[in-house]
């Protein structure tokens, strides 16, 4: 794959200078044509050898067009607020809107390759690594992101006169350092890595274009043709008509059983065991919050459920147990203009906690399943695609060592009705209750057929849902609370067993 990369490939300075005049003012038409249109982003992610002008590349694309529209971000080593999230977050947070370009200058591939060529990992981590980007990329062309990616290659001999060149000129000498000659010398072993990394991570929707580094013009004008057919591409595509996103009617089971109407849902406790039990489990969660191991953790709990089911209060006394300070509460409302430019994990990703911090979702990225499903506010190739990514980002959210807990609070449809009956006469529940909710409750059995879809779809041994039986609050709290606390508390465990085994 890098043989023919590594051949002379010369331009003449006069072709090179009529060719760039055209792909400056067509990249730059298209580059308005993209924003007007705002359909889809485009991202550039920028690879390769040392010393084979991707710096030089980034300067010329932001000459080229408006750079005011260009999100250009270069990764480095992970900083700390960086490292202490998954590793996918930095890279979430930097992704282009709808209409704009973004150009990653190293992205999700840098770190895996550079620990493989280390030996920091061995081939069955590097295998994992690979398999991840390959469903992150798919992911992003999925959700419409026009997906470009340049490897830039040189020979060995060609590497060594290009640094040695930047070396011997004043003006280019400081982009030469130690970390350059010291890659230049794993030379081989970066190929032998490289190469079946670009072979396994070059897909129909995203591939790489391998671009022969060694001569400026050469490189330049690869880049800029193809660049520029790729936007054109995409632009000049007819949007298929919109027929409406559709609900699929489900078949109801024939016993009408499902793993909501199997439960119990009126459980017994009364007050006074009640508050017993309470402060038993919001003591213990305060001190699982408060213990200096929980420092290599975080933690994430989704609330999801009925309308009316409890989720709120359920919140409340899950945050009565812990410090604010390191406790933050997610409502999840429909997404804003700024979040709609964006894929729809995008606004999840962003609000991931820190070490030693909760983050409480009241509401979160099942919605697609749920309410865009049974609402057609999605195709239904986009919810049925959404079962995978879930599972892909909350295996993501477990690698990086998160508490993950999610709870669907079930009550029964005449439960329901009670308490928006109550919640429209005490004045301090009347914000509680909206049109909205009334209406939800005309599509009682197409919600239940979606949450039974996503809990056989995304319950899973690592991430299961919890339900919980809430026609008896009291039961629900101390249910959410207890299976919390035990989370945490069997976190904590592994790390002391992990720090153990390194000891």
């Amino acid at each position: 794959m890098f043989e023919s990369a590594s051949l002379e490939h010369r331009v003449g300075k006069a072709s090179y200078e009529r060719e760039q005049a055209h792909l400056r003012a067509a990249l730059l038409d298209a580059q308005y044509e993209l924003g007007l249109a705002g359909r889809f982003p485009v991202l550039i992610l920028i690879a390769g050898v040392e010393g084979a002008g991707k710096g030089e590349t980034v300067n010329l694309l932001n000459e080229w067009m408006d750079p005011r529209h260009i999100r250009t971000t270069a990764f480095g080593p992970p900083s700390t607020e960086e490292a202490e999230r998954p590793a996918q977050w930095r890279f979430w947070r930097a992704l282009p809107p709808k209409g704009q370009i973004g150009i990653f200058f190293g992205a999700w591939h840098t770190m895996p390759i550079v620990r493989r060529v280390m030996g920091e990992i061995d081939d069955g981590d590097f295998t994992d690594a690979m398999a991840e980007i390959q469903r992150l990329e798919r992911m992003l062309c999925d959700e419409g992101v026009l997906l470009v990616k340049y490897w830039f290659h040189l020979s060995k001999a060609q590497q060594k006169t290009r640094l040695k060149s930047l070396e011997k000129d004043p003006d280019t000498r400081w982009r030469v350092t130690e970390t350059e000659w010291a890659y230049f010398k794993l030379y081989d072993r970066f190929v032998e890595v490289c190469e079946p990394f670009v072979r396994q991570t070059s897909t129909a929707q995203a591939p790489w274009i391998v671009v022969p580094a060694a001569d400026p013009r050469y490189r330049a004008l690869a880049v800029g043709r193809h660049l520029l057919a790729a936007m054109r591409q995409r632009l000049d595509e007819v949007p298929a008509a919109a027929s409406g996103p559709r609900t699929p009617s489900l078949p109801a089971a024939a016993d009408r059983l499902n793993v909501l109407t199997a439960l119990h849902l009126d459980q017994p406790m009364g007050k006074p065991a009640y508050e017993r039990d309470l402060e038993k489990w919001q003591r213990r969660l305060n001190l699982a919050a408060r213990d200096p191991r929980f420092k290599a953790l975080s933690a994430v709990a989704v609330f999801e459920g009925n309308d009316g089911a409890g989720k709120g209060g359920a919140i409340r006394r899950v945050t009565r147990a812990l410090d604010a300070r390191y406790c933050e509460s997610i409502p999840v409302a429909a997404p804003t203009e700024e979040e709609r430019a964006q894929p729809y994990l995008w606004r999840f990703w962003r609000r991931l906690p820190r070490r030693g911090h909760f983050a409480l979702f009241d509401r979160s990225w099942y919605g697609r399943v749920l309410v865009e499903r049974v609402e057609g506010l999605c195709t239904e190739a986009d919810w049925m695609r959404a079962y995978g990514e879930i599972n892909d980002f909350e295996h993501s959210l477990l690698q990086h060592r998160v508490v993950l807990a999610k709870f669907w609070l079930v009550i029964t449809k005449d439960e329901q009705y009670r308490r928006f009956k109550q919640r429209e006469t005490v004045a301090f529940k009347r914000f509680k209750i909206t049109d909205e909710d009334w209406r939800n409750r005309e599509h009682w059995e197409a919600y239940e057929a979606a949450v039974c879809d996503m809990v056989d779809r995304t319950s899973t041994a690592t991430t299961p849902w919890t339900l919980v039986e809430a026609n008896n609050k009291y039961h629900a709290r101390v249910k959410v609370l207890k299976t919390l606390c035990e989370a945490v508390e069997q976190a904590l465990a592994h790390v002391g067993r992990r720090r153990d085994r390194k000891q």
